[in-house]
């Protein structure tokens, strides 16, 4: 687990310059250049995703059980993973109603999956990693929300196609990955 625990350190640590060091990132933006800048976030990231997925699959092999499973908490995570799918493709939709209503929809949506996970799993390992994103998210989205405030940032009212597709997308993207890639990819079939 230690190479879950480092790769979290990585990971979530270049995730969270901004949370607390928002000068900093700006001054080493600025002195880096913007592309620079980018494609050491990204090999950090990369990096740190890296080595979570290989540490969370050596942890999984030796599994450390901390409850028995309930079964009725994967269908209520099945169900919030759909809602983490439709924020996260509304931050990506423009002009939809619930980027316009909520602000930061990609960071809630990864808070409701990591939410959804950690009902959902019983390993030490599992809670470790699901309950690292969700703080991360908690913390990230009051940043968020601060620096919205600070600038006076004013969303555009959503328009209803826009919305209605951000939930399409979404509802599309759960089905895929829940019936189709997560067991290929994770080795877990969610739904059978």
């Amino acid at each position: 687990m230690s190479l879950m625990l480092l790769g979290l350190v990585v990971f979530l640590g270049v995730h969270s310059v901004r949370i607390v060091a928002e000068p900093w990132r700006a001054a080493m933006r600025a002195r880096l250049g913007a592309n620079a800048w980018k494609g050491l976030y990204s090999l950090l990231s990369l990096a740190g995703f890296a080595l979570i997925v290989v540490g969370f699959g050596q942890a999984r092999q030796h599994p450390v059980v901390l409850w028995p499973a309930l079964v009725w908490t994967r269908h209520l995570a099945a169900l919030l993973v759909l809602v983490a799918f439709v924020l996260v493709a509304a931050a990506y939709v423009p002009g939809n109603g619930i980027k316009a209503r909520l602000h930061h929809p990609m960071v809630l949506g990864v808070k409701t999956w990591a939410f959804a996970h950690l009902l959902a799993n019983n390993t030490l390992a599992a809670e470790v990693l699901f309950a690292a994103f969700l703080l991360w998210a908690v913390l990230d989205f009051r940043a968020a929300r601060a620096r919205d405030r600070a600038a006076g940032t004013v969303y555009a009212p959503g328009r209803a196609g826009a919305t209605a597709a951000a939930v399409c997308a979404g509802v599309l993207a759960w089905g895929v990955f829940g019936f189709w890639l997560h067991g290929l990819l994770i080795g877990v079939r969610p739904f059978g």
